[in-house]
C-alpha cells in the first residue's frame, strides 16, 4: 500500500492521534505552520515534523460550544441565561465575536461552533465585554425598524440599497409543521444603529415622520441608484 504523500488537516490530526479541534487551535495560534503542498494541505515531512505534545498541550481541556460560550459570557455579564427564559446572551453574539477576532472557531460543522474554554475566559474578563455584546445582540427586522424609528417598509429598501447586511437567519416556524417554516434574517445592533450616519443623505426625521400607506422616498433612492 503506497504511503500517503499529502494530508488534509483531519488526516494530519489523525496521524497526529490529536483532536481535529486541537488541530485547528493550533494552527490559531501558529503552532503550525502554514500548508506546504497547497492551501489546505501538508507535506508528509511537514506533518512528521510537528509536536503533537506540544498541540495536545495547547487545549488541554475538550472545547466548548458556541452556546456554551454564550452562557459563560452571560455569567461574567452577571445576566446568566436560564433555561426556558429568553438568554441575554445568544450563539447569535458568539459568533460576532469570531468575526471580530475575538474568539476562534474551532469547529468544521457550519451548524454550530466550538471554542478553546482559555480564549473564552479570556473574553469575559475584558472590560468592554458589555458593550460588545450590546452591539452583537440580534435584531429582527421589524425590530431593527423600530430602532431606528422608521416602518418597515423603509428597513426594507434599507437592505435592497446593500445598507445594512444580515450575517446569519434563523428558521422560524409557525406550527408544528416545518412547511410553514421561514427564514427571517438578523442584524447585528451596532450595524443597524450606525444606518443613519453612513447616510447623511438622506432626513431621517422626515423618513420617520411618513405616514402609513405612503410610498418610501427611498423607492426613488433604489430608482436612481438603478438607472445610475
Amino acid at each position: 500500500m503506497a504511503r500517503r504523500t499529502e494530508y488534509d488537516e483531519g488526516q494530519a490530526a489523525k496521524r497526529l492521534k490529536v483532536s481535529a479541534a486541537a488541530f485547528r487551535w493550533a494552527r490559531h495560534a501558529r503552532l503550525i505552520p502554514d500548508p506546504d503542498v497547497s492551501s489546505w494541505q501538508w507535506s508528509r515531512e511537514a506533518v512528521e515534523a510537528l509536536d503533537a505534545d506540544a498541540i495536545r498541550a495547547a487545549m488541554p481541556s475538550p472545547p466548548i460550544s458556541g452556546s456554551a460560550a454564550a452562557d459563560r459570557i452571560a455569567e461574567a455579564l452577571g445576566t446568566p441565561n436560564v433555561i426556558g427564559e429568553k438568554a441575554s446572551v445568544t450563539a447569535f453574539v458568539v459568533r460576532r465575536f469570531v468575526d471580530r477576532g475575538l474568539l476562534a472557531d474551532v469547529s468544521a460543522n457550519p451548524e454550530g461552533t466550538l471554542h478553546h474554554p482559555g480564549q473564552v475566559a479570556e473574553v469575559c474578563q475584558r472590560e468592554d465585554l458589555a458593550e460588545l455584546v450590546a452591539a452583537d445582540t440580534p435584531l429582527g427586522p421589524e425590530q431593527a425598524a423600530a430602532r431606528l424609528g422608521v416602518r418597515r417598509v423603509e428597513f426594507d429598501w434599507m437592505v435592497r440599497l446593500g445598507w445594512i447586511r444580515s450575517p446569519q437567519s434563523i428558521e422560524v416556524r409557525f406550527g408544528t409543521s416545518r412547511a410553514g417554516a421561514v427564514d427571517v434574517a438578523l442584524y447585528t445592533t451596532a450595524s443597524v444603529d450606525a444606518i443613519p450616519a453612513a447616510h447623511p443623505e438622506v432626513d431621517f426625521e422626515q423618513l420617520r415622520s411618513v405616514e402609513k400607506g405612503r410610498r418610501s422616498p427611498l423607492a426613488v433612492l433604489a430608482r436612481q441608484a438603478a438607472v445610475a
